[in-house]
């Protein structure tokens, strides 16, 4: 029996303490263990409350009346209290890992020590119940005391059994702002290609998670642990580009990790900062007196940014409005600003877009060099004046605002099918410019000024 620490005390739910109850009743082992563990300890609240236990699947089916076979050749089911379900998985010991994530077989176990060994970190490699109180055999609780990410065991062989583990490494950095202890963190460089295994499910889930952290800029250690070069190569590309101009104080990596951090902690916007200038190093031109341009770059990183994320298997939606947010990015950063420009950039971003445009703005600026800063700033705010007095009146900015329908159109005998839309068109570029022409009565009496 592993001695535990009683001196700990966890409040865990009452179905998931009856559960290990039944279990104890009926002679066998069982813990809360896991994420559940650590979480607690940290006084946060776990998303999942995983159970392990001595009895095998079969035990565990006899002994509770909801059960569903969630991963049962692995030895886990999930037993239902209520709505909620609770994961039981047996000890086990994990047999060969053939393609760097699954094991070929798994072999069951009585020992939780066993079954502890297996896991991918200290502070993941924690079992508790009340009656035998807190299981830390890999000095876990001390590696919370110095927030510290640590390997198991041997990390080498920990990262080669699953190099998802790598990633788990550096998210876990970010969302709880530990150090990777040294040989951890030598073991996941030096195995990084191993991620080349790895579903783009999974990457996609951990990237997000980590530049959804309190802490995105440990995206720059994903780059220093060769990480990137796997997941994100573009990334190690910008992160070699200079930008020699007086606007920018660092390379186009760091400039893209600072713009990450200033954002607000929002996926799409986290993604666009990631991602909206991706395409520099390839448009980077140096002119006569040594300044570098990157004309197109909004345009190009747009393009490149769909590719990557669908590489990466994000749903369609959130593609659609990162690449949005990136084409637009520099909009009207050259142009004096007033209500019919900003109106027409309203038109191309999307009413329900530009807030967010807004903040991107902002973010690329904190992530520049002070150089015009205060100009910049007051700019900003200008547009954003504008933009919030547009709304307040009520200008129109869209084709389903504009006064007319093509229905209109028809029943006026000007068009049909594919001249409609152009008319369409053309009454709301002028709207745009004149907002007091969206009027039907005007637009109609008007027609043939917009037939061409």
């Amino acid at each position: 029996m592993v001695k535990g620490n009683k001196n700990i005390k966890i409040d865990m739910p009452k179905a998931a303490k009856n559960i290990i109850d039944t279990l104890r009743n009926a002679g066998f082992e069982a813990y809360i263990v896991g994420g559940c563990v650590r979480d607690s300890i940290l006084l946060r609240n776990p998303m999942d409350w995983d159970i392990t236990t001595s009895a095998k699947p079969a035990d565990v089916k006899k002994l509770f009346k909801r059960t569903i076979d969630t991963g049962i050749e692995h030895g886990t089911v999930t037993v239902m209290a209520g709505k909620e379900g609770y994961e039981v998985t047996t000890y086990r010991l994990d047999g060969k890992y053939d393609d760097h994530r699954h094991p070929k077989e798994v072999e069951f176990t009585p020992s939780l020590l066993e079954d502890l060994k297996r896991r991918d970190f200290t502070i993941n490699a924690m079992a508790y119940n009340d009656e035998d109180g807190l299981i830390d055999e890999f000095d876990g609780i001390s590696d919370i005391e110095n927030k510290v990410i640590r390997c198991v065991g041997d990390a080498n062989k920990r990262f080669d059994e699953d190099a998802l583990r790598i990633m788990r490494a550096i998210r876990f950095s970010a969302q709880l702002s530990y150090d990777i202890e040294e040989k951890t963190k030598e073991a996941a460089s030096a195995l990084a290609n191993t991620l080349e295994y790895i579903s783009k499910e999974r990457i996609q889930t951990e990237l997000v998670k980590l530049i959804t952290s309190d802490n995105p800029g440990k995206l720059l250690d994903m780059y220093q642990m060769g990480i990137s070069k796997v997941i994100l190569p573009e990334l190690d590309v910008c992160m070699e580009c200079e930008q020699e101009t007086p606007h920018h104080a660092y390379t186009v990596g760091i400039h893209i990790i600072e713009s990450v951090k200033n954002i607000r902690n929002n996926k799409v916007l986290r993604l666009c900062m990631l991602l909206h200038d991706i395409a520099k190093p390839l448009t980077k031109s140096i002119d006569d007196d040594g300044i570098a341009h990157f004309y197109g770059h909004d345009e190009k990183s747009a393009i490149m940014a769909g590719k990557i994320l669908k590489n990466l298997k994000f749903d369609n939606n959130t593609i659609k409005k990162v690449c949005n947010l990136i084409k637009y990015h520099d909009i009207l950063m050259t142009e004096d600003l007033n209500f019919e420009n900003v109106r027409y950039a309203i038109y191309l971003v999307g009413k329900d877009n530009f807030e967010d445009l807004l903040e991107v703005k902002r973010a690329d600026m904190l992530a520049q060099s002070t150089y015009q800063r205060k100009e910049k700033e007051e700019k900003l705010q200008q547009l954003a004046d504008i933009y919030k007095e547009i709304i307040k009146r009520g200008d129109c900015l869209s084709l389903k605002e504009l006064a007319v329908t093509g229905k209109d159109i028809m029943e006026n005998g000007i068009g049909q099918g594919e001249k409609i839309g152009i008319i369409l068109h053309n009454m709301l570029e002028d709207v745009l410019k004149c907002p007091e022409h969206n009027d039907k009565d005007y637009l109609i009496k008007n027609m043939q000024q917009y037939i061409f």
